[in-house]
């Protein structure tokens, strides 16, 4: 039988937030694919895993692939983890749990903290709906494209961001938001200096423009609500009437009788002469 590939969050920041049952995977299993081993060698030593450790990161190679689907292959269990939160998330992790499921191995899920859901939940910003854009492209159309996709969202929409570009961002942001639109931003969430900081797009950049910010970021940005169903036209031959009655001539009448009730000027100026 094939082996069983655990995919566990870990930590933010604090240890304290590792479950128990990551705990006890990590130390269960062969091996540990990280993103970035030199992160993950001091969790694994303060849970007590004795497990190998091998790299695994959007650079990796085709071998580092194949090597963890052989020892899944092998019937021997493996952990993927990220550097901080819920692996696939952001970083490469999905292409080892693709490579899995086409396979047929089993892919288990040991839940636990995402800097997504944190930060939307100290944002005070509207939950029940988002959509999460991760790290958006430091230039070109595909950036302005989802700059534009997050203004005229009708949810709230979840960044991640490197420190030293978040004020370009808020400022790219507040270019094409409206000026008052609001957004929080949350930095070294779980850690000692943690940090969430809420008002418009606008006082955030001038914030973090003079306090830059430091450790890993998270912008939440408000939604725009639902779009308002257009009002339906008014009933034409009311309008009409009530045109007529404000003593309108029958021309300016049907003019305005088109213009308001989208119906073509024709017909407008036959109704109001049948009236």
């Amino acid at each position: 039988m094939a082996g069983t590939l655990y995919v566990v969050a870990t930590p933010l920041g604090n240890l304290g937030d590792l479950s128990p049952r990551a705990a006890e995977t990590l130390k269960r299993v062969v091996a540990v694919a990280a993103e970035d081993t030199r992160h993950t060698k001091p969790l694994l030593h303060y849970v007590g895993a004795s497990s190998e450790l091998i790299s695994f990161h959007a650079h990796s190679s085709d071998g580092a692939l194949r090597r963890i689907l052989h020892l899944l292959g092998s019937g021997k269990d493996v952990a993927l983890v990220t550097d901080a939160g819920t692996p696939t998330v952001s970083d490469p992790g999905a292409t080892l749990v693709a490579a899995a499921r086409a396979r047929d191995y089993p892919v288990v899920t040991i839940p636990g903290p995402t800097a997504v859901a944190a930060a939307l939940a100290v944002s005070g910003l509207p939950a029940d709906r988002y959509v999460f854009l991760g790290f958006l492209p430091r230039k070109g159309g595909e950036r302005r494209r989802l700059l534009q996709f997050t203004a005229e969202s009708e949810w709230t929409v979840v960044l991640f961001e490197a420190p030293s570009r978040v004020v370009p961002l808020l400022l790219d942001l507040a270019q094409v938001c409206a000026p008052e639109r609001q957004a929080s931003v949350s930095r070294e969430l779980t850690k000692v200096f943690e940090e969430t900081r809420t008002g418009t797009l606008p006082e955030l950049a001038g914030y973090y423009g003079a306090a830059p910010p430091r450790g890993e970021v998270t912008v939440v940005v408000s939604g725009v609500g639902p779009a308002r169903p257009p009002e339906p036209p008014p009933d034409a031959e009311e309008r009409a009437r009530a045109l007529l009655a404000q003593g309108m001539t029958r021309k300016d009448a049907a003019d305005r009788l088109a213009e308001e009730t989208g119906i073509s000027r024709n017909t407008a100026y036959r109704l109001v002469n049948e009236l």
